[in-house]
């Protein structure tokens, strides 16, 4: 993955039509080649002023700290870099024949920290479904290694290590379930990738 400038949009690890019925080849080509390709753009646009900023990976330029950024394009840079960012670990959320479920040591975090995996799956719907306009549901894990549900907003990254994210904008369902977030939160369980939200969790 180019994780350093310029960016560069990798192709999906599937293909188009791989998600289907459950997320059609027609918005993973507008939601990947157009709308992440665009924040890559920016981003590139942006810090091509920067020579500095052009060092740092993806991760390392979304953990400097606000201020430390040039006032006058920190704003471009947070929302470019938090697009491309969460654009990624969303396509890599999910993966034809997916079984939504947990393994492992995962399995055994999320039944921990929520109760049970049900408990957790209708936790985590429900943040989604909550997300006011545009923005993301997220699981993730702290320092410690305790599993927490966040959400967050437009293109802000949440605190922690994010090990799976389900993208609520609505150009990420609108072609497919217009209004009807709900029916695409549940259509997402069934490509929802938990193996490798176990693999990034360690």
């Amino acid at each position: 993955m180019s994780d350093h400038y310029p960016f560069v949009n990798e192709p999906l690890p599937y293909e188009y039509d791989a998600l289907e019925p459950n997320i059609s080849a027609e918005t993973l080509h507008f939601h990947h080649d157009k709308h992440l390709q665009a924040y890559v753009d920016k981003l590139n646009a942006v810090l091509a002023k920067y020579p500095a900023l052009q060092r740092l990976s993806l991760t390392e330029l979304l953990r400097i700290p606000p201020r430390a950024l040039p006032p006058a394009d920190r704003v471009a840079i947070l929302r470019n870099a938090g697009g491309v960012f969460n654009h990624r670990l969303y396509f890599d959320s999910m993966a034809p024949g997916a079984s939504g479920m947990p393994r492992g040591d995962l399995a055994r975090r999320i039944a921990m920290s929520f109760g049970s995996f049900d408990k957790f799956r209708q936790r985590f719907s429900e943040a989604a479904a909550s997300v006011f306009g545009s923005g993301y549901a997220w699981l993730c894990s702290d320092r410690s290694g305790r599993l927490f549900i966040a959400v967050s907003a437009n293109q802000d990254v949440p605190d922690g290590l994010p090990l799976i994210c389900i993208d609520v904008w609505e150009h990420a369902y609108y072609l497919d379930y217009q209004n009807r977030r709900d029916e695409y939160i549940a259509a997402w369980w069934n490509v929802a990738d938990l193996a490798a939200a176990a693999a990034r969790a360690g």
